[in-house]
């Protein structure tokens, strides 16, 4: 997910739903802050929701068919089954969820998998679907943040396993450049030799003073490093100290 901007799938073919739930979203009180982006679709077209790009789905099961009053009784079945289809393809997309009913039979909050109903509250569950909502979505955005964190973390660590992997050779690589260069200078010194021969002797010493150069580097990084690490520790334990 995008940790800018997230998303607010609203699942409803009423549209006064959809106007209650973006008129009353809770205003973030961050400075710069952006609200959420909010997409309507017809709870009829939430049978695959897998793949879909949103961050949070709000769906509408509260409301009743229209009907003339006979068929009171085969309205309620037909909206228990499209309630229940309705919540299938949610727990089955993973991803959060708050589904609105109206069953006085069912508790005023249940939870099943990722998908919370709440029961609606006349006047209220306007305002309870956003707080709820917006509370999902920033824990949905800090866990993204904690998994580039950990991502960031393991390429790190994978760095310093590598660096202190040459920092460990940095002693037997110099040996091996030491004896490389003093046999080069030999050749370039030794008279009689090929022009040819002569031009790849310089140019193996050259290089290999090239990558003395880079390993004395590393040793002036890693000098560098314990310093500022004692600078660190030294200003994390005075800050302990100032805090007791």
């Amino acid at each position: 997910m995008s940790t800018n901007r997230p998303t607010v799938l609203i699942l409803a073919s009423d549209p006064a739903f959809s106007r209650e739930i973006t008129a009353n979203w809770p205003q973030d009180p961050a400075p710069h802050s952006k609200g959420p982006e909010f997409i309507v679709l017809d709870e009829g077209f939430s049978r695959d929701l897998k793949g879909s790009h949103y961050d949070l789905a709000i769906a509408d099961a509260s409301s009743d068919e229209k009907n003339d009053g006979k068929n009171d009784e085969k309205n309620k079945d037909k909206r228990k089954r499209l309630n229940k289809d309705l919540k299938q393809s949610l727990v089955a997309a993973g991803k959060p969820a708050i589904m609105i009913h109206s069953d006085p039979a069912l508790d005023f909050c249940n939870i099943h998998g990722a998908v919370l109903e709440l029961r609606c509250e006349p006047g209220l569950w306007p305002s309870i679907a956003g707080l709820v909502g917006r509370e999902i979505l920033r824990r949905v955005q800090a866990e993204s943040r904690a998994r580039e964190a950990e991502k960031i973390c393991a390429a790190a660590q994978a760095e310093a396993t590598l660096g202190r992997y040459m920092l460990e050779m940095r002693t037997n690589v110099n040996n091996a450049l030491t004896t490389v260069l003093g046999n080069a200078e030999l050749l370039v010194l030794e008279p009689g030799l090929p022009a040819t021969v002569l031009a790849q002797s310089d140019a193996i010493r050259n290089m290999a003073l090239r990558l003395h150069e880079v390993f004395q580097r590393f040793s002036s990084i890693e000098k560098e490093l314990s310093v500022a690490a004692r600078e660190s520790g030294k200003k994390a334990a005075h800050a302990a100290a100032g805090g007791r």
